[in-house]
């Protein structure tokens, strides 16, 4: 069975994404098992994940849980149920007071003791973090939230550009809409990658989207840094074409290597050579689509030094290789 757990002003889509893909997955699954469509080995259906067509909504208080844009879930209370196979946190405005729910952090921990696959969705890690599923693992959250939650949870290794993170039987996603990516995840681990890319296509969906949060986050809008860091950043996108280190950066700032990494991801919400990469991708991408200049010099003036390095760069942040932006500018 999978459990969503939701919370007075949850997120709705937190629920709903992962809901959905589940749905649809499970309903794909038993048509192909009742029908023998043969299946790779690597894209086995689980007899067992048949069951997790199952989908229950949690919350401390049962009955209709109100989400923030006022449409409403009807939950059932919080047993630790053994048919429990996957627990999904929700994340949301009410986060924080659903972080501070002694019921619902006794819940989650039991859940997790038993094992249980446990996922958060967006600021759901919240919750996660609270019952202390997270402490020495990594995981991510919304990179809005990135500066609070590293000062709130140090001992949580997050990675703030990841759209979802595993760590065991624990995992988390990023802002919102990544719960439908960390769901089709969780789909291709219980009824295999056929299923999974079945179920993406349903939904109009990439099956596994391409780059990080920070194609996302208004962090790494970094033609006009501001902040703490400003400076540097200017700096470095003046000197793309040199090594650019934690160190060499470190230096520049005028800090040890360890306390400006820390500092820096706190004030950016990225650390310094996603940034880095990020200025490279961001000055090369202009070039690529405003020039004729071979792919190979823009590789090496911005500092990506092999082509194919900057190529596997772009296809991170914008789904596809320098060339094909190129030829879309020129059609454009």
């Amino acid at each position: 069975m999978i459990a969503v757990l939701v919370f007075p002003d949850f997120q709705l889509l937190d629920a709903a994404g992962p809901i959905s893909v589940f749905e649809i997955a499970a309903r794909l699954a038993a048509v192909a098992s009742s029908t023998g469509v043969s299946l790779t080995k690597t894209s086995s259906i689980k007899t067992s994940s048949i069951k997790t067509s199952s989908i229950k909504v949690l919350a401390a208080t049962p009955g209709p849980v109100r989400s923030s844009s006022g449409v409403e879930m009807m939950a059932r209370g919080l047993r630790p149920d053994g048919a429990i196979s996957t627990l999904i946190v929700a994340g949301g405005q009410g986060v924080r007071e659903a972080s501070q729910c002694d019921k619902t952090l006794a819940f989650v921990k039991a859940i997790a003791r038993r094992g249980v696959r446990v996922a958060s969705v967006c600021s759901g890690a919240y919750i996660l973090a609270e019952a202390g599923l997270l402490d020495g693992r990594r995981a991510t959250t919304h990179w809005g939230r990135t500066r609070h939650f590293l000062s709130a949870y140090p001992k949580v290794k997050l990675e703030p550009d990841r759209i979802f993170v595993r760590d065991g039987n624990i995992w988390s996603s990023a802002g919102i809409s990544a719960g439908i990516d960390l769901a089709l995840a969780l789909v291709a681990e219980d009824f295999g990658d056929a299923i999974a890319q079945d179920t993406a296509r349903q939904l109009v969906l990439y099956h596994r989207r391409s780059g990080g949060q920070s194609q996302f986050s208004s962090l790494l809008e970094l033609k006009t840094p501001a902040g703490r860091f400003g400076p540097l950043l200017t700096w470095a996108r003046e000197h793309l074409d040199a090594p650019l280190t934690v160190e060499d950066l470190a230096e520049q700032a005028g800090m040890s290597s360890r306390h400006f990494t820390r500092a820096f991801i706190a004030e950016t919400g990225t650390t310094p050579s996603k940034a880095v990469e990020r200025l490279r991708i961001e000055v090369a991408r202009q070039r690529v689509q405003s020039s004729s200049e071979a792919i190979e010099r823009v590789a090496e003036t911005t500092g990506f030094r092999d082509p194919e390095r900057m190529r596997r760069a772009f296809i991170r942040a914008f789904g596809q290789p320098p060339q094909s932006l190129r030829r879309a500018a020129r059609a454009g």
